[in-house]
């Protein structure tokens, strides 16, 4: 089927309209133009990511954090145990249970992402513009909630 062609009279490609496309389109658009940016930086985005992902709070399990970076648990594994040895994070004991060990951004890696998330805010900012900032919100609170049922429905499996 062409570009032209349509499935039904009246009707316009499939993924024109469908949600899952729409979502991975636009974020598609939006991220590749600040990952330039981030490899500019010397960063890789999964390095990007992990370091974005703690910049704002305690440490993490790699397991939540696998979650927030969209990656595959062993390998934010190895992500995690070679950004350690650059001393961009490190892993402590949790002080609720010693069996679990969290991962923390260091000062070094603090260094290294604060300008990424200034640029990032920017970049943020300037992909929103064309929208009012009720419409701005309005779209986060959407996608969060939409990112908050369908992580219920993978935990209720």
């Amino acid at each position: 089927m062409n570009r032209g062609t349509r499935e039904q009279p009246g009707q316009g490609r499939f993924v024109d309209d469908y949600l899952a496309y729409l979502l991975a389109r636009a974020s598609f658009e939006i991220s590749s133009q600040f990952h330039a940016e981030v490899r500019a930086s010397g960063l890789g985005v999964p390095e990007w990511r992990v370091l974005a992902s703690l910049s704002g709070g305690e440490g993490l399990p790699v397991g939540e954090l696998a979650a927030l970076v969209l990656a595959q648990q062993p390998t934010v594994t190895k992500l995690v145990d070679r950004m350690a040895e650059a001393g961009l994070v490190r892993r402590d004991r949790s002080a609720r249970d010693r069996r679990q060990r969290l991962v923390r951004i260091t000062p070094e890696g603090r260094r290294r992402v604060r300008g990424l998330l200034a640029r990032a805010r920017r970049h943020e900012a300037m992909v929103l513009a064309s929208l009012s900032p009720a419409d701005a919100a309005a779209l986060k609170d959407i996608l969060r909630r939409l990112i908050g049922t369908s992580t219920a429905r993978v935990a209720e499996r």
